[in-house]
């Protein structure tokens, strides 16, 4: 097994991560390498944080428990040229054909089954106007500009649901701007029908800090794992088609 591509691989690129991410000791320190998931995985948590819990800085975001097809479809995404990071895009181009994908999926699912503690919400400032909007958006959506709201497709307690959405409780605000700034400006994409990209396009820049900050300072619920399906639709609420979350309960609601 040590002989392997992906041991050698994994191995390479691990060093690599933690000499980019600013942490040279903890590459010289990395020897001798165990071919285990939790110890190939270590290249990621040198950006995400340790076990994936998030970095600090705002910017890396939390891996451990998010749902594995989500994670799975992101790290794809980033390969395949539909999300832009250099540092993940250039980590991820040698992982292609079945085998490629295949090893994503393990490390999706590994970091899925990590069942740790958030920490809590980041202080949060703003106007109680920001604020109202924020909920008003997340929970309620606008149904005359047809914007429905982030509970509907990222469950009621905005944990999840598994396989495909994720959680959007315990991001930091300067994350959550990030994301919906670049669907917003064409720099992230998902695949087709690419359902955020279509709602981000309705909201305006005011409308994205409102929902970035509201939801960045909402506590998290004692059960933050990922629901197992999506909720049912509000009166007058319409279904949304999502290319990247193709879940049996979505495909229901059609």
């Amino acid at each position: 097994m040590t002989n392997t591509p992906f041991y050698l691989l994994a191995r390479g690129l691990a060093a690599f991560l933690l000499i980019a991410c600013g942490l040279p000791g903890l590459a010289r320190a990395a020897a001798p390498f165990e071919d285990t998931i939790a110890q190939r995985t270590l290249a990621c948590t040198a950006c995400h944080g340790p076990q994936g819990r998030a970095a600090p800085d705002g910017y890396y975001p939390r891996l451990a428990g998010k749902p594995a097809g989500y994670l799975y479809n992101q790290l794809l995404n980033f390969r395949d040229g539909r999300r832009h990071y250099g540092l993940m895009t250039q980590l991820l181009e040698p992982l292609g054909g079945p085998a490629g994908d295949a090893y994503l999926m393990e490390i999706a699912q590994y970091f899925s089954r990590l069942d740790l503690p958030y920490p809590a919400p980041l202080p949060v400032t703003a106007s109680a106007a920001v604020f109202s909007l924020g909920q008003q958006l997340a929970m309620q959506g606008d149904a005359a500009r047809q914007i429905p709201a982030c509970v509907q497709c990222h469950g009621q307690a905005m944990t999840g649901v598994a396989p495909d959405i994720p959680g959007l409780l315990g991001l930091p605000r300067d994350y959550l701007n990030a994301q919906l700034g670049a669907w917003k400006a064409g720099q992230r994409r998902a695949h087709a029908p690419d359902c955020m990209k279509a709602v981000v396009a309705r909201l305006t820049l005011d409308d994205i800090n409102a929902v970035a900050t509201w939801v960045a300072a909402q506590p998290l619920p004692a059960n933050t794992k990922p629901q197992t399906t999506v909720p049912a639709l509000a009166h007058g609420a319409a279904a949304i088609d999502c290319g990247s979350a193709p879940t049996a309960s979505l495909k229901a609601l059609k």
